[in-house]
């Protein structure tokens, strides 16, 4: 971490959470330790990936060490089987905001911050039925059966997004975005935080992002997911963490440690743009910090 990403940022005042969002490898996780640091506060976890207890140098969760020097919450507390979506971390986050020390929430996952500071739709669990029946429809199908208004706030590369309003509709009968009509207002309201999020080049990030992964090799990223070989499941969320297919395919020799390394680089730098479009489309009003200055 850089000490001008500290000098980036606004005063903060005694006890308000700080809210640390952006595209993976871009050093949330450091500047949130820094500030804890310097500061004060426990971190806690917004990471999709960063949740499950099987991963963690995949997921790049903090280490061993860092988790013993300040307080984390929400990192490696489910198996690898457990459905979670932004619903489950809305519950688990809400006891923390209310707790002694100050939260210093992190992660890349931005549909977690867009629920925590602008609220979300109390939205019926989707049966497992309708769940398999999406899974065996193509993306393009499930974009042409969601209405006008749900579709047009939708990435539309991001099949999970996609396939999440399908189920909704499907299970429902009412489009997702009537459902995001009746949103319940925010457990954090943007203007009871600081909201910061890291915008950076293309290519420091993209040269981050290489080295990245060659460090997780080196710290056993291989080892950890041959410990998951029996149980992996490719519909689950969990075994879609970037870097766990491409591996997982070099496991089951279907290709050389060197094409899943390359294959895991170009995944994360394509997640990363997704992110970087959508940080810059949906938190406009969020203080900018740049990590390569």
């Amino acid at each position: 971490m850089r000490k001008s990403e500290l000098a980036q940022l606004p005063e903060i005042p005694e006890k308000t959470p700080v809210l640390i969002a952006g595209p993976t490898a871009s050093g949330k996780s450091a500047l949130a330790l820094e500030i804890t640091r310097t500061r004060g506060g426990v971190i806690v976890n917004a990471d999709a990936s960063q949740v499950y207890d099987c991963w963690r140098v995949i997921s790049a969760r903090p280490s061993v060490a860092e988790e013993a020097e300040v307080p984390h919450r929400l990192y490696g507390h489910l198996p690898y089987d457990a459905p979670y979506s932004a619903g489950h971390w809305l519950r688990d986050v809400a006891p923390l905001l209310a707790g002694p020390e100050r939260p210093i929430i992190v992660g890349g996952t931005g549909l977690y911050f867009l629920a925590l500071t602008e609220g979300l739709a109390e939205i019926p669990a989707t049966p497992p039925e309708v769940r398999a029946e999406a899974d065996r429809i193509a993306l393009d199908r499930l974009l042409a059966d969601l209405d006008p208004v749900t579709a047009a706030g939708l990435d539309r590369r991001n099949r999970a997004r996609v396939q999440r309003a399908w189920e909704v509709q499907r299970a429902t009968g009412r489009p997702l975005a009537a459902w995001q009509a009746e949103t319940p207002p925010p457990l954090l309201p943007l203007d009871r935080c600081l909201p910061l999020v890291l915008e950076t080049d293309k290519d420091w990030l993209n040269d981050r992002i290489a080295r990245r992964f060659d460090q997780m090799l080196a710290q056993g990223a291989l080892k950890e997911v041959a410990a998951m070989r029996d149980r992996y499941d490719p519909a689950l969320p969990s075994c879609k963490a970037i870097g766990v297919p491409e591996l997982m395919r070099h496991l089951r020799g279907e290709i050389d440690l060197e094409q899943a390394r390359r294959d895991a680089t170009i995944a994360t730098r394509q997640f990363a743009k997704r992110q970087r479009t959508w940080f810059r489309r949906r938190m406009r009003q969020w203080h900018r910090v740049d990590p390569a200055e």
